[in-house]
């Protein structure tokens, strides 16, 4: 649910997100306003919260040791997990 396609992809979100929010926090004291003008890239790339981003970064490392695709086995359009896998 919260994991990337790919890990990569999921880790350079991660590095922007923790990037940005590691920035916000040092520029607080000095430039408020650039402060807050970065928290808003820092939730857009960690899609949320940090703990969020930490979840998703779990499912993708146990999907790929599995050597499943993290958002799902959808081969034929209909997700096993789904209501659509089901019938």
């Amino acid at each position: 649910m919260f994991a990337s396609k790919s890990l990569a992809a999921h880790a350079a979100r991660g590095v922007i997100g923790l990037g940005t929010l590691a920035a916000s926090a040092l520029l607080a004291r000095d430039l408020l306003w650039a402060s807050i003008a970065l928290l808003p890239v820092a939730l857009v790339a960690l899609r949320g919260c940090p703990m969020c981003w930490t979840v998703g970064l779990i499912q993708a490392v146990v999907a790929r040791a599995r050597g499943e695709r993290p958002d799902g086995v959808c081969d034929d359009g209909g997700c096993a997990g789904g209501p659509a896998g089901r019938g």
